[in-house]
């Protein structure tokens, strides 16, 4: 069928017909009146849909359009790429761009960290990272340490490496099996902490499944800065530089996954700068380029590229450090410093904060935590005794009324449950307190239509 793709109606139905969105139940656009949201056009921290309706992005479009939307520079950059040099590849050869970016992230990344080795997103970076740290053992004469320990809900990525770390087995089912040698252990969720357990507890769990595995099995740990999946696991006082001391004592290295968590993120280039600890290995993506387009990166320390100096790693895709990519990525990383959104991020912290707390008067809100501008509300049917909901009640809760109701009401977040239920908060840095403040009311009139509405229900 021909479709005229400047008829928003015609959009809708071959939308219907053709495309296959990702994460997203399908069958809801199915029924009558299930309208697709159709996002046309973004501005700052604003995003513009089919019907002409301004939403507010708190969620920078999963974590991404660090820098905001519609930046001009950005295309000119991309297209003045284009005109000199459209695609090089990096095996065997290089190109500027690249080069370019590599030496910057090399003086931006802490420590050692001095490698960058290009992807096209994060997924394809923690793929590269498993690889990496398997044959840097595999050249040292210690191939027997495949096993990489992660930690339980934390995401990763879907590729199959990746999602073999990732620890939401609902995720893993439909395409086991997994990767062998994956393990888990527990995520600093402090809201909801095991009985017996005590905040030191668990970095000791990261050492007893080395101990339980076998330290001369084991390649590497890779955790968050701030996990995403459940909704901002803040890590407790003390917990890397343990972290740091146990991988030290057993030979395991260090991987940090800042796909989310760099680029501003948490108020500084990098999650880890942060949180004071140094890691052998950081993989990122989304934020590097805010998006406008596909790259990922893992950076490694001088340490492991060591063995491979003289020798291959027999690695690598045809997309790495695309030219345009690190052109786009260059100019983002100039806005950044320029504009002081680092700083920017760091203002609107305690803001954040602030609008946020304000809204634990209302009874369905049980926690709020984060760090810079990634933040997280975990709801409760009960406050005092963190009590979660039925199954039946989750449902109507997070899609039946708060993610369409969020977003009729003019903000783009993210209901979400792969773990206990949260709203999940993470917007550009160039966020304004005029857009807390718009947050903060539709949040608050939302959550108490929730609250009203799920009573009735019970």
């Amino acid at each position: 069928m021909a479709w005229d793709m400047d008829n928003m109606d015609d959009l809708q139905l071959a939308a219907r017909e053709h495309l296959w969105m990702h994460f997203t139940r399908m069958g809801n656009y199915s029924k009558e009146g299930g309208e697709i949201p159709m996002i046309v056009r973004g501005e700052g921290a604003w995003l513009i849909d089919s019907h002409g309706d301004r939403k507010l992005d708190c969620l920078s479009t999963l974590f991404c359009v660090n820098i905001g939307h519609g930046r001009h520079e950005m295309a000119e950059a991309a297209a003045e790429q284009m005109k000199e040099l459209e695609f090089c590849t990096l095996w065997s050869y290089a190109h500027p761009r690249a080069v370019q970016l590599a030496s910057q992230l090399a003086q931006l990344a802490p420590g050692d960290i001095n490698r960058a080795f290009f992807t096209s997103g994060g997924a394809e970076a923690v793929e590269s990272a498993i690889k990496l740290a398997r044959a840097y053992h595999y050249a040292r004469g210690d191939g027997k340490r495949i096993k990489i320990i992660a930690r339980e809900l934390a995401y990763h990525g879907t590729t199959m490496g990746a999602l073999s770390l990732t620890g939401l087995p609902g995720l893993k089912v439909p395409f086991e099996p997994s990767m062998p040698g994956a393990c888990h252990v527990p995520n600093t969720n402090l809201y909801r902490m095991p009985p017996g357990m005590r905040e030191e507890g668990y970095a000791q769990a990261i050492e007893d499944r080395i101990l339980f595995e076998g330290p001369d099995s084991v390649a590497a740990v890779i955790l968050e800065p701030v996990q995403n999946a459940g909704g901002c696991f803040l890590p407790p006082d003390g917990y890397f530089d343990r972290v740091r001391e146990i991988c030290d004592q057993y030979g395991v290295l260090l991987i940090s996954d800042e796909t989310i968590c760099a680029w501003g993120r948490l108020g500084e280039i990098f999650g880890c700068q942060r949180l004071g600890y140094q890691p052998d290995i950081i993989t990122t993506a989304k934020g590097i380029t805010s998006s406008y387009i596909p790259m990922g990166v893992m950076l490694a320390s001088e340490k492991l590229y060591e063995p491979f100096r003289e020798a291959m790693l027999p690695h690598g895709f045809t997309f790495g450090g695309h030219p345009v990519a690190s052109a786009v990525a260059l100019k983002n990383l100039q806005i950044i410093e320029e504009e002081g959104l680092l700083e920017n991020a760091r203002r609107r912290e305690p803001e954040m904060k602030h609008a946020l707390e304000s809204l634990r008067d209302i009874p369905l809100v049980g926690d709020v935590r984060g760090l810079g501008l990634f933040w997280a509300i975990e709801l409760v049917s009960d406050q005092e005794s963190k009590a979660g909901f039925t199954p039946e009640q989750q449902e109507w809760l997070l899609r039946g009324f708060l993610s369409e109701e969020l977003y009729k009401r003019g903000i783009i977040c993210r209901a979400d449950d792969r773990g206990d239920p949260v709203i999940q908060l993470a917007p550009p840095l160039v966020f304004t307190p005029e857009d807390i403040g718009f947050m903060k009311s539709v949040l608050r009139s939302t959550l108490e239509d929730a609250w009203q509405e799920l009573q009735k229900r019970r």
